[in-house]
């Protein structure tokens, strides 16, 4: 079964709208509240600070694709810098077409895996949306730790608000950005809200500054 791209059109972009200090801590307050171990950056400087020293030397790691990560330098640090077990590096060394199976094993369960969120609610729900799905299963899940770096541009009211988001805003600039990139494009095929964090394994960081969609 095949799946057509369309063009998703314009990104809607109300949702650029950056939120301040008193919402970003009244966010941090509600993903606390449910469970997550939240806590906000001053800077986009900062937010890297904080993701890469909650990771120990030489872990294993997965970065999500994300425009987050590659903004803050978090990929490259992550994927070339010889400090970590970059789960992409072992990635890359498999061929897709035969080691299929592989592939989706290794990138499910690292002990890591930093990325970031497509919306964040004002009760502390996080919205995530994926073309594959890859991530999805750490996050909900399977990894060890989760790292979520958010831009103070993702908040929103409420879960409504949050998908209409991820269709309006998020899928046409991904879309857009692959096209740019010389592919067919972006396809929005599965969402994953996080509700709660109960073991409190996924870690927030909310960034006073835009980053990524």
């Amino acid at each position: 079964m095949s799946i057509t791209l369309t063009d998703p059109g314009a990104p809607n972009l109300e949702f650029e709208r950056p939120a301040g200090r008193a919402r970003l801590e009244r966010t941090a307050a509600a993903l606390a509240s449910r469970g997550f171990l939240a806590q906000i950056a001053d800077s986009a400087k900062e937010a890297r600070r904080l993701v890469l020293e909650a990771i120990p030397d030489g872990a294993e790691v997965h970065v999500a694709l994300s425009e987050t990560m590659r903004e803050l330098g978090i990929t490259a640090e992550i994927d070339q810098s010889g400090r970590y077990d970059s789960v992409r590096s072992r990635l890359t060394a498999l061929d897709r077409a035969t080691q299929a199976r592989q592939i989706a094993k290794l990138g499910a369960a690292p002990d890591y895996i930093v990325g970031s969120a497509h919306a964040v609610t004002d009760a502390g729900e996080i919205i995530v949306g994926s073309g594959s799905g890859s991530q999805l299963g750490a996050y909900a899940y399977a990894a060890g730790h989760v790292i979520l770096a958010i831009g103070h541009q993702k908040l929103v009211p409420d879960l409504g608000e949050g998908l209409r988001r991820v269709r309006e805003y998020s899928l046409p600039r991904e879309h857009a950005r692959m096209q740019s990139a010389g592919r067919a494009g972006s396809i929005l095929t599965k969402t994953l809200i996080i509700h709660s964090d109960p073991t409190s394994r996924i870690t927030i960081i909310l960034v006073p500054e835009t980053l990524g969609f």
